[in-house]
């Protein structure tokens, strides 16, 4: 599949109707999750992303799954193609994207085996593109609340659900 920003491309390509109702950019631990898997590799204006897709369900709701690091976990953090991921993903339909990822932390009250479902980010890449909005219109985009709402307080309450310590608030 080929389009330009913006387009149609991926609207025949998904699961069953063509589409995922979510997204997940994750790591390797995420595939045992998945029940009747069908992979499909998406073409994007801006190169390619990771992996191709595998779409799948998840307790009964089409989910499209990509690892972010490769499938062999070869692409370092620097090298992903974030432009071509979040096209790509959203050419398949997808109206939520959820990204774990695991990370230490240096705050004492986090704890080994702690969650932390983040609030807020700092942005620290360089020397790459991080925008889809590149001319000929300027666009300013507000990050006050960066996350989902709704996501978050559903990722909250399934963690507490597990009986996993959860930290509310992060960056």
């Amino acid at each position: 599949m080929t389009d330009r920003p913006g387009g149609r491309a991926g609207r025949d390509a998904g699961h069953g109707a063509g589409h995922a109702e979510i997204g997940v950019f994750g790591g390797s631990g995420f595939y045992s999750l998945l029940d009747d898997v069908r992979e499909i590799k998406v073409d994007t204006p801006y190169g390619p992303p990771s992996d191709s897709f595998f779409l799948a369900s998840v307790a009964g709701r089409k989910v499209a799954f990509l690892p972010r690091h490769g499938r062999r976990h070869t692409i370092p953090p620097h090298a992903i193609n974030y432009r071509a991921n979040v096209w790509a993903m959203r050419s398949l339909g997808t109206k939520a994207v959820i990204s774990p990822c695991a990370a230490g932390s240096l705050q004492p009250s986090v704890k080994p085996g702690d969650f932390v479902v983040c609030d807020q980010l700092v942005d620290r890449t360089r020397h790459r593109i991080d925008t889809f909005y590149d001319g000929p219109i300027v666009t300013h985009l507000s990050s006050a609340e960066i996350y989902d709402p709704v996501l978050r307080k559903l990722a909250i309450e399934t963690i507490r659900d597990h009986g996993i310590e959860v930290h509310e608030r992060g960056t």
